[in-house]
């Protein structure tokens, strides 16, 4: 037996957070990012899975939660997020994959997955694996990045763009950078056995000229009424969805929370530097802190 293999989109040894976000470049989308999310959250929960936490940008904005597992493939990225949030019994941080999620099946009682579908070659069986390890009638928020947006539409209707933004296939526009049609998206998660309960678009001013011309509040406290027409269409680059796990996903056993990527039994946890599988006897390194199951050790 061994790990699913795809090609994955990897942030290690990146600048990403400095660079994009704290360069204040972003502000808008950070902002109404924030807002979306806020609207989006359940009141309150257990246990959250955060998929693709990148430095942790999101994760102060869960404060509602008991706990969250910070989930990014990037090492060096999860390092800047604990770096970031310190260590604390509420956070947990792992390095992996959603192809080969590490947690026994019905664990989280919500999710997220924030500016991560759009690197995915295989976004359906991302979303089924992030169903099998959610419990029933669980939150889960899916933002994609949506090839139905004006602009796209403008520069195809101008002869600007060969794709086409209205057609349900998914574009790359760089390598493993995707864009998606929203009833392509809604396929997917109905597939998934996820119903979608709210959509909000989001970034409707994303346009460089714009933030250069109006003060960032402006632009954001115009978005923030506009991602309200969500449920009626969606034609930002930047959409945000919440849907509930349906079907019945029986709770696992008490204290099981880790299972093995390559034979997918549950892992015991003996607090140790090195996680070893009973079943298939595949190796697992705890690196200060950090459970890193990308790869079996040795």
């Amino acid at each position: 037996m061994k790990q699913e293999n795809h090609q994955i989109c990897d942030y290690e040894g990146s600048d990403y957070q400095e660079t994009f976000w704290d360069s204040g470049e972003r502000d808008y989308e950070d902002q109404v990012e924030e807002i979306a999310l806020k609207r989006l959250l359940p009141a309150d929960g257990s246990l959250m899975l955060e998929i693709g936490a990148g430095a942790g940008r999101n994760t102060p904005r869960y404060e509602n939660f008991s706990q969250i597992v910070l989930l990014d493939y990037s090492l060096t990225q999860v390092q800047k997020a604990k770096q970031k949030l310190g260590e604390s019994p509420r956070y947990i941080y792992v390095a992996g994959d959603v192809y080969n999620l590490p947690f026994v099946e019905g664990l989280f009682d919500a999710a997220t997955m924030i500016r991560v579908i759009h690197h995915l070659v295989d976004p359906h069986k991302a979303l089924t694996n992030i169903r099998a390890v959610l419990r029933s009638k669980a939150i889960f928020i899916l933002e994609y990045a949506n090839k139905h947006n004006l602009k796209a539409m403008l520069r195809y209707l101008l002869g600007k763009q060969k794709w086409n933004p209205y057609s349900a296939e998914s574009v790359e526009l760089v390598e493993l950078n995707f864009n998606f049609h929203p009833r392509t998206i809604k396929k997917w998660l109905n597939s998934a056995d996820f119903k979608l309960d709210r959509t909000l678009t989001v970034s409707h001013f994303r346009i460089g000229a714009l933030k250069k011309i109006f003060p960032t509040g402006l632009l954001v406290w115009l978005d923030q009424f506009a991602q309200l027409t969500g449920n009626w269409w969606q034609l930002t680059p930047s959409v945000f969805t919440r849907n509930i796990a349906v079907g019945e996903t029986p709770p696992p056993e008490k204290d099981r929370f880790f299972r093995c990527p390559v034979c997918k039994k549950d892992l015991d946890d003996p607090g140790q530097t090195i996680l070893v599988c009973s079943h298939c006897q595949s190796k697992w390194a705890v690196r200060d802190g950090i459970y890193d199951f990308r790869q079996a050790i040795d």
